[in-house]
């Protein structure tokens, strides 16, 4: 297959371009700048200059390939507290794409954010069946806050399959981890450093799904080659990892304090991971392993602390 990937040369998709050419299939990846063009070109992918807001080259790209993936996100916008201007770009390229592959039967194949798993129902353990229809209220989204927007855009994609595209939706963890993490773990650890302890709230019970960044690549993959129509995925390998043992992973390998924390103080200690870092999120990819046959193989996330590369 020929595969065009937006987000190709970032996190996940760093991942998943040798992912996909290693198992025989071609790669187009958008590229933002000449340094993004690099990157991809070094991964044995095709670079094809553009962005987010070039709807155009959008549809061009997926019309000319046998399949999507869509990764990229307007991060800058979500970290300058645009939300709703980051999803109102994230719609306008799913409908682009849709446009261009409608009838076709091609896959499409789109990352649910940082928020995927996370913003479901707190407190349960989550399965691929949760989080698919809107609570009518305007707050889906569950505890994140600003995540139902997002989760709005891949019930759209997941739509598309009425329009003859077979799109899936693969939900991601925000602690999708691994050696060159740039994310949400390795921003919690700078807090920690910044800070002198590593916060946990109340007693640390409450429990993050992760996965590693190869694992999920690895779905990815296999999504795109063989999810059905309207499929809803899990990256998930650690269902629910205990935040406290998080922290104490954090301080063993800083040489601070792990410490308890109140919700209100949780700000103090990890900036604006506060609003959720006592949430309780587990979930589930039981449905996903016994659809795809996905098995997770690389290191859970306290291995991968422990490992050490996350503080050099």
């Amino acid at each position: 297959m020929h595969v065009f990937v937006t987000g190709a040369s970032g996190w996940v998709g760093r991942g998943l371009v040798p992912e996909l050419t290693a198992a025989g299939h071609t790669v187009t990846g958008l590229a933002r700048s000449d340094a993004a063009a690099r990157s991809l070109r070094a991964m044995g992918a095709e670079a094809r200059p553009g962005s987010l807001d070039d709807l155009d080259a959008l549809r061009d790209a997926a019309a000319s390939a046998d399949g999507v993936v869509h990764l990229a996100f307007k991060h800058d916008l979500f970290f300058a507290g645009d939300f709703a201007a980051a999803t109102d770009a994230d719609r306008a390229a799913i409908d682009a794409f849709g446009e261009a592959l409608a009838g076709t039967g091609k896959p499409f194949v789109m990352a649910s954010g940082m928020f995927g798993v996370l913003g479901l129902p707190p407190g349960v353990v989550a399965t691929e069946r949760d989080g698919l229809a809107p609570d009518g209220d305007g707050g889906e989204g569950g505890p994140v806050s600003g995540a139902g927007g997002r989760m709005a855009n891949a019930r759209h994609a997941l739509a598309l399959a009425g329009h003859g595209i077979r799109s899936s939706i693969v939900r991601l963890p925000p602690a999708t981890h691994g050696n060159g993490d740039n994310g949400f773990t390795t921003t919690a650890i700078g807090f920690a450093r910044d800070k002198g302890a590593a916060a946990y709230v109340g007693d640390g019970s409450n429990r993050w799904p992760a996965v590693h960044r190869d694992d999920a690549a690895r779905l990815f993959r296999l999504a795109v080659e063989s999810a059905p129509a309207g499929a809803v995925l899990h990256a998930v390998g650690d269902e629910g990892v205990p935040i406290r043992a998080v922290a104490e992973a954090f301080a063993a390998q800083l040489r601070i304090p792990a410490v308890s924390v109140t919700a209100e103080q949780a700000g103090d200690y990890v900036g604006w991971l506060g609003g959720f870092w006592g949430v309780d999120g587990p979930a589930s990819a039981q449905l996903t392993r016994d659809l795809l046959g996905w098995r997770p193989t690389r290191p859970g996330l306290i291995a991968d602390l422990e490992h050490g590369h996350y503080f050099t």
